[in-house]
């Protein structure tokens, strides 16, 4: 048995990366692969071909300001030997259009790509991007037939990214000495998780009077999480798409697992009884690292937080029932 897990890890280049999807989200993350250094190869795969190339060609112009890499538009059979496959490829939303609408044409684009991927020797990490992110990450989990711990998604690390950038600004400190996560849902759902928030590990309510802020904490909390929500309703609304701040989770994402870190982020997985929740997928703290997901972390949540993330769970549930899956 160890044998066989050798031989398998054996066949897996950790320095190999597979893009699929080169919209705008797709060419953002490549590029911030490209700038990171954490890869050697990366293949970009898009039903438009010549999109493909193009951004293969176009990002690998950057290589002489970065580190050597071989970046080439290619197609299914490339992505034998790749430590991860990151997809991005959908229906980008819509001013005035939810996460939660964009079910139906997406999940159709999955069921054309996962069982590409299943045909070939994958043995890496299936990362998805794509929203609804939690729904499309059930049905890649569904469909592909990996464990469980090789299929996440980006989940909340973006959402939790602009919630400590929210509090960071609110505090006037540095948003990298802010502990805080948005955990359920990637979208209409999701919670801000209060209970565990802290800044260098001094309760929030507590750092917010040490900062001069004596007013209603609740009040500037249901403020902030208010703006975190609707930050992507805003940017779509100004510029028709949000692609920076994702890519720069995609990056981060990559960086716990090419390098093993066993970071702790609020990925989209598979819930197995953690919270009582069965069956769905959805963001919660975890460890990730070269495996994928290796464990969820058990955060403290209020009583109320808890139910809010059963609600979140259902509304989930609900649509991955109202779509067959």
């Amino acid at each position: 048995m160890e044998n066989n897990k050798q031989r398998c890890e054996n066949c897996i280049n950790f320095r190999k990366v597979v893009m699929i999807g080169c919209g705008f989200v797709g060419a953002a993350s490549a590029f911030s692969l490209m700038e990171s250094g954490l890869f050697t190869e990366m293949v970009m795969i898009d039903a438009n071909r010549e999109r493909a190339e193009g951004e293969a060609l176009d990002i690998s112009h950057g290589v002489p300001f970065a580190r050597p890499m071989k970046i080439y538009a290619g197609d299914y059979d490339d992505i034998e030997g790749a430590s991860l496959i990151i997809i991005t490829a959908g229906a980008n939303q819509q001013p005035g259009e939810t996460r939660l609408d964009l079910v139906k044409k997406n999940v159709e684009i999955f069921k054309s790509i996962i069982p590409e991927i299943s045909k070939r020797n994958f043995n890496g990490i299936m990362l998805i991007v794509s929203n609804p992110v939690d729904i499309l990450t059930y049905t890649a989990l569904k469909l592909s037939g990996l464990p469980k711990n090789r299929v996440i998604g980006s989940g909340t690390v973006l959402d939790t990214a602009r919630l400590k950038y929210e509090i960071g600004k609110h505090l006037d400190v540095d948003s990298r000495s802010v502990q805080a996560f948005i955990i359920g849902e990637h979208g209409d759902s999701e919670i801000a998780a209060w209970s565990c928030a802290n800044v260098a590990g001094i309760a929030l309510s507590d750092f917010c009077e040490m900062r001069g802020h004596y007013d209603d904490h609740d009040k500037a909390n249901q403020r902030i999480a208010l703006d975190v929500k609707n930050s992507a309703y805003e940017i779509i609304s100004k510029k028709k798409a949000t692609y920076y701040g994702i890519a720069m989770s995609v990056k981060r994402i990559c960086e716990a697992i090419v390098r093993d870190e066993k970071s702790v982020l609020p990925v989209s997985s598979l819930m197995c009884g953690e919270y009582g929740l069965e069956d769905v997928v959805l963001s919660m703290p975890s460890v990730v690292g070269k495996n994928g997901l290796e464990a969820h972390v058990p955060i403290s949540l209020s009583q109320e937080e808890i139910e809010k993330l059963h609600d979140s769970a259902d509304t989930l549930k609900g649509i991955l029932k109202q779509n067959g899956l």
